[in-house]
């Protein structure tokens, strides 16, 4: 029988710590009750959405329809040689959890993505990235089943049409499809370090040899420097992407601010730090009753207690209205707000 629940709080399923309500909450613990929730049409009739770890979404009000919850739990190695392994892992496995076992277990590609709130079975869907890796450079292939029609998916890398924080499980499969499990492939022997991000080579030296372990210890030691435990203060991250510009207003920008620090995403577009966009507009530290932003990283909007999804999302818009104002940049939202 399905785990189904009534005016359930979602306090304790998202990050932000909103006190929103759903009307329905169904915990899915394995591939039979995913079947019988399809099978019994539970969500023809209704709206629905699909929560993980809550880690990147903002309710602005309580959710009326259901909340699907994937609780399914349990990590295959599929395949492996000397130099890889190709590895199943559930979708409700907390990502943590599983970077933390890779690295125990000598798998590499994933440790710069230690400490990372949420679910594996969110990772792709937001093309997690972070410290110079994103997450689709060791995805295979991205199973589960499409709402519509009932039946089941896997899509290999390039289908899922990856790209900066996004793939096709936010565009064109959007709230059409539920993320079971993902495979993996990871290196066993021959590892690629990525240690080019600002900071993170003297951080790893510091713990000795380079090596997972050591990556993996000086990523949680950088981001809990300039990061916010959500178990201590709400939030979500990143509220904002880094926005993506052109060649020609790079140039502009950085003949006006020298300082601005920007990166070549690709040929002709440039990469700008949000985080410095908000900072230089007076935001960093910002507070308003339970509401504000981080003293430590301006790109980090923080629920203090009891703050309403209303009144984070008010203080985003605050921002996104004073970059524009100074600078002609539109930042987007890197977090899903659900009405």
């Amino acid at each position: 029988m399905l785990q189904i629940e009534e005016l359930v709080s979602l306090k304790p399923y998202n990050t932000f710590g909103v006190d929103a309500r759903a009307d329905y909450l169904i915990t899915l613990n394995n591939d039979e009750d995913v079947k019988r929730l399809l099978r019994e049409n539970y969500l023809r009739a209704n709206r629905f959405f699909i929560l993980g770890g809550g880690s990147n979404v903002l309710f602005v009000g309580n959710y009326k329809g259901i909340v699907i919850h994937p609780g399914m739990r349990g990590i295959k190695v599929l395949s492996e040689d000397d130099n890889h392994v190709e590895v199943w892992v559930a979708a409700g496995e907390d990502w943590d959890n599983f970077v933390a076992y890779a690295v125990a277990q000598g798998w590499g590609g994933i440790e710069n993505l230690s400490g990372i709130p949420g679910q594996v079975g969110s990772a792709p869907i937001q093309n997690i990235g972070a410290y110079g890796v994103e997450v689709k450079d060791t995805i295979l292939s991205v199973e589960g089943y499409m709402l519509d029609n009932h039946e089941s998916f896997r899509l290999n890398n390039f289908d899922c049409e990856f790209g900066y924080r996004t793939s096709i499980f936010k565009t064109r499969l959007a709230g059409r499809c539920l993320i079971t499990a993902v495979v993996f492939r990871l290196t066993r022997n021959d590892h690629h370090y990525h240690l080019s991000y600002q900071g993170l080579s003297k951080a790893v030296e510091a713990y000795g040899n380079v090596n997972l372990t050591n990556i993996r210890q000086a990523v949680l030691l950088t981001r809990n420097s300039k990061l916010p435990d959500p178990q201590k203060i709400g939030n979500a991250g990143s509220f904002f992407k880094n926005p993506v510009i052109g060649q020609g207003k790079a140039f502009l920008l950085k003949s006006e601010y020298p300082d601005i620090p920007m990166y070549e995403h690709e040929k002709g577009k440039y990469k700008l730090s949000a985080a410095w966009l908000i900072e230089k507009c007076g935001w960093k530290g910002y507070r308003k009753d339970d509401v504000g932003v981080y003293e430590k990283q301006a790109l980090v909007l923080v629920n203090y207690g009891s703050a309403s999804g209303e009144e984070i999302l008010e203080l985003g818009h605050q921002i996104q209205q004073s970059v524009r104002e100074k600078f002609d940049i539109d930042l987007e939202m890197e977090v899903n707000v659900i009405a």
